[in-house]
């Protein structure tokens, strides 16, 4: 039953997403519709016919009613359909994601699952043996929290890629290279380009894991059953991890969770900087260009994304603590 209760929950807010992101684009202020036609206009003189079939093309028809278009937004969602992007027209907003979503994965998501790896795991051992050196080095780290994304990612640029030259300045890859290949001189480029604005993410990101940890784990360790477990003799290793960080990694969980679903959004301004081919940049070049139906394209998969991955964190709370499966 609990598993059923949270499946139901997760549908209704998936449908509450999905009909908001319907609506929420048609509420702006502005039109693909007109930002298509401008485009047009350069080259020549549009007629009303070109406007009638660009309307029909986006989804946008005036003739048809709010109930009709949202209709036709639900058939086009179960075909894989989102519709055409104004500004890689005419591409399909489904094959923009495609293309643009592995990169962000590969640098955002990376970045977010060592993040936290290293974080909790610093964190834990600080916690563990708190009042020693790397406890005392905690509170440093949260600095780097405070520092802006922009900033840290242009000095990382002027000095290790364009002073020392140890990394490129831009780009996801060698445009030199075949793509997408997925060999292994492909991956080994691209790992090399991901470097730089990985090391951002991590640094700008640690901060908050490790004192969140370390704190949690002072906390529990308090506790009765810790304080059981060292009774037992039970020894020091597996006090630490069985018992005392089990319990304190459950907080960061639901922090992760929805860093992990927001993984998918990307780092707008880490990507930006270094003109990185993902899902971030992607939803700048959007926005810049009134792309509705990209922008709605690509809201629809954060949200979906985030939803998703706070299911799987709340059925891993039920396994983690059964406490609370109490009551359900």
């Amino acid at each position: 039953m609990y598993v059923i209760r949270k499946l139901g929950f997760y549908l209704v807010a998936a449908w509450a997403a999905i009909t908001l992101n319907f609506l929420i684009p048609r509420a702006l202020p502005g039109s693909p519709v007109d930002a298509m036609l401008a485009k047009l206009a350069l080259r020549g003189p549009v007629t009303d016919e070109t406007r009638t079939s660009i309307e029909k093309m986006l989804g946008t028809d005036t003739d048809q009613s709010l109930a009709g278009q949202y209709l036709d937004y639900l058939a086009g969602l179960f075909r894989g359909d989102l519709g055409v992007s104004v500004t890689f027209f005419p591409g399909q907003v489904s094959q923009v994601i495609v293309d643009s979503l592995p990169w962000t994965l590969w640098l955002v998501g990376l970045s977010t699952v060592i993040t936290f790896v290293l974080g909790v795991g610093i964190g834990a051992v600080a916690g563990w043996r708190r009042g020693t050196w790397l406890d005392a080095l905690i509170p440093s780290t949260a600095v780097l929290q405070s520092i802006p994304y922009f900033w840290l990612a242009l000095i990382f640029v002027y000095l290790f890629a364009v002073n020392l030259g140890w990394f490129p300045i831009s780009g996801g890859y060698d445009v030199n290279l075949v793509r997408p290949a997925w060999d292994y001189p492909f991956i080994a480029n691209a790992t090399y380009y991901a470097l730089l604005p990985a090391l951002t993410i991590v640094l700008s990101s640690i901060g908050g894991w490790l004192l969140g940890m370390r704190n949690m784990m002072v906390s529990t360790l308090s506790e009765d059953y810790v304080l059981t477990a060292e009774a037992k003799g039970l020894s020091p290793v597996r006090t630490m991890i069985t018992y005392a960080a089990r319990n304190a990694v459950l907080p960061s969980l639901s922090g992760f969770a929805i860093s992990l679903g927001f993984v998918v959004s990307g780092s707008i301004v880490v990507e930006t900087v270094f003109s990185y081919p993902g899902i971030g940049f992607t939803m700048l070049q959007a926005v810049q260009n009134n792309d509705y139906a990209l922008m709605q394209g690509l809201f629809l998969v954060i949200t979906l994304s985030v939803l998703c991955a706070n299911l799987l964190v709340d059925l891993m709370y039920g396994f983690l603590d059964p406490r609370t499966r109490a009551g359900h």
